[in-house]
């Protein structure tokens, strides 16, 4: 993974940067409803729900230059891949985090995401961000919601780490939808950029 740092002079956005860096809480979180009908029936296929979500969300982050922008110090800085940290449920109980690296190919993705999640179920320690390492988006999964809205720890006014859950898959007629929400920095993310992360969404979800 390689960074680059953004020029603030030529940035399109720097006259929004500037204002929303001097707001006291400046991340926000929309939620929306996304349809998982075709993924729903991919489960006869062997494919699993939770890793082909989790697969879409990182097409949509990586789809959209902004939600893999991050603050450093007084200016930004764009990694050109980030990781995605997910909750692993343990064996005993409780959650380990867990790192997979993205792969646009769900086939090479998948594999990994499950040797990966299966290490991390028995694993002694949490295995949490120190908060040094910022090429990471943090993603949960809430099976026991159909929730409407989610917001999140968050460590201070600069944490500009996007998070992305998502709820219980509810039938609606003769479709299958799923809450899903997004909580990013304005300093670095306008709606416009989450509705692009949206679509993206959708269109992997109904392409796994």
């Amino acid at each position: 993974m390689a960074e680059t740092p953004v020029d603030l002079a030529t940035w399109g956005r720097a006259a929004q940067f500037a204002l929303f860096r001097g707001y006291e809480r400046p991340q926000y979180s929309i939620t929306t409803r996304l349809d998982v009908t075709r993924l729903v029936a991919r489960k006869a296929d062997g494919v699993s729900p939770y890793r082909a979500c989790v697969f879409a969300i990182g097409c949509g982050l990586h789809a959209v230059p902004e939600l893999r922008m991050r603050l450093r110090g007084a200016g930004v800085v764009l990694h050109d891949r980030i990781a995605l940290s997910v909750t692993a449920p343990r064996r005993d109980g409780g959650f380990n985090y867990a790192d997979l690296p993205f792969d646009p190919d769900f086939a090479r993705f998948d594999a990994e995401a499950t040797r990966r999640l299966k290490a991390a179920q028995d694993r002694d320690t949490l295995g949490e961000n120190d908060g040094v390492q910022d090429a990471v988006a943090y993603l949960s999964c809430l099976p026991w919601l159909d929730f409407t809205a989610v917001d999140n720890a968050l460590r201070d006014r600069d944490d500009c780490i996007p998070r992305v859950s998502w709820g219980r898959f509810t039938p609606e007629g003769d479709r299958t939808r799923v809450a899903m929400a997004i909580q990013v920095h304005h300093a670095l993310v306008d709606g416009e950029h989450l509705g692009a992360f949206f679509a993206e969404v959708q269109r992997a979800l109904d392409s796994v």
